[in-house]
């Protein structure tokens, strides 16, 4: 049976997670979804549309998609739903699951990789968050979830743009792309979007596309390693890198917790070293680093070696050939709270030939 692809839609409360749901779950798309709401509370995707109950339960739609309302354990409801497809009485063929406004994306991301049963029948296609416009700055400020979801995010969805000017839509995306360059950002104003700026992304896969921001990586260029930096010796007390520069692009007045570096380099990483230095990272850092992901030029490799990782579980995958055409080089990004990028670059760079 083909993996079914999964979408967490994510976003702090009252940006409009709601309202976009319910809208694709009433348009006629042809997907048959199945939406788990992962709730904890009293309140459900849409009193109308879903019965108040305390006990899990599952509501058709007139358009094929199904509802279901999960106060508790996400493993059994993903094992309830795959029991109920595979007996005839229910059919999906994709799912999307519904975080709480308050909630961190990260565990309900790991679910997908630490359980069995889960990475049998569902595969990862997205974390999708929804920023309301006219008050994430404020969120962002004073709530960690708010910069969290940000962080995982494939996909943003601006809402509610029509209450703020373009100039205060514009600073907005400088601090989203600041906090995360790798996720693009489209505007879902009263929940209309494409249904493929939700579903299919492949945000998740492990594949040799890194989409990041342009700009942010202008931002970033002088950070990554010169070609003359020097690499004698393998301990962490390099004083003679230029990578001083803030995370505050943009002339950004938000200090966020959560924040986003870029490393490039076109020399070829050492196999072992890099292993061994990746893994003391997510065994230090892990619960701190929400998102990272990279194309990666290994020596002697003819291929591109694509990881990724969410806190401290952390894959790899073998990607295209390099072609003759394309520099050989690598791309690393790291979105995290309070990472010592410091410490971060200067390891990577002892793991160069």
């Amino acid at each position: 049976m083909a993996l079914i692809p999964t979408t967490i839609l994510t976003g702090f409360l009252g940006a409009g997670k709601t309202t976009l749901l319910n809208r694709i779950l009433h348009e006629n798309h042809g997907y048959k979804i199945a939406v788990i709401e992962n709730e904890f509370g009293q309140e459900s995707i849409d009193n109308e549309i879903l019965l108040q109950e305390t006990h899990e339960q599952i509501v058709e739609m007139n358009n094929g998609c199904i509802c279901c309302t999960v106060r508790g354990d996400l493993i059994t409801a993903l094992s309830n739903l795959i029991a109920q497809k595979e007996s005839g009485k229910i059919d999906f063929d994709r799912l999307v699951i519904e975080t709480t406004g308050l909630a961190n994306p990260g565990p309900v991301a790991q679910t997908f990789f630490v359980d069995e049963e889960a990475g049998l029948h569902y595969m990862l296609d997205a974390v999708v968050t929804v920023v309301d416009a006219r008050h994430a700055m404020q969120q962002l400020d004073e709530h960690e979830e708010a910069q969290r979801q940000v962080g995982f995010a494939d996909k943003i969805l601006l809402s509610k743009t029509d209450l703020v000017n373009s100039e205060e839509v514009a600073q907005l995306k400088a601090r989203l792309v600041n906090i995360n360059p790798r996720a693009s950002i489209s505007i879902s104003d009263f929940g209309q979007v494409a249904i493929g700026e939700v579903l299919d992304i492949k945000g998740f896969n492990l594949n040799a596309k890194l989409d990041l921001d342009p700009d942010f990586l202008q931002t970033e260029e002088h950070h990554h390693c010169d070609d003359h930096c020097e690499h004698e010796d393998h301990h962490h007390h390099h004083q003679h890198h230029k990578h001083e520069a803030h995370v505050d692009h943009h002339h950004s007045l938000h200090s966020d917790e959560i924040a986003a570096f870029v490393y490039k380099t076109n020399r070829p990483f050492n196999t072992e070293k890099l292993d061994y230095f990746l893994g003391g990272l997510v065994q230090v850092y892990g619960p701190r680093m929400l998102r990272y992901k990279g194309v990666l030029y290994m020596e002697h490799a003819d291929r591109k070696v694509i990881f990724q990782g969410v806190h401290q579980i952390m894959g790899t995958d073998i990607g295209a050939k390099w072609s003759e055409s394309e520099p050989k080089e690598s791309k690393m990004v790291f979105i995290g709270k309070n990472l010592p990028k410091e410490i971060f670059i200067q390891g990577l760079e002892q793991c160069l030939v």
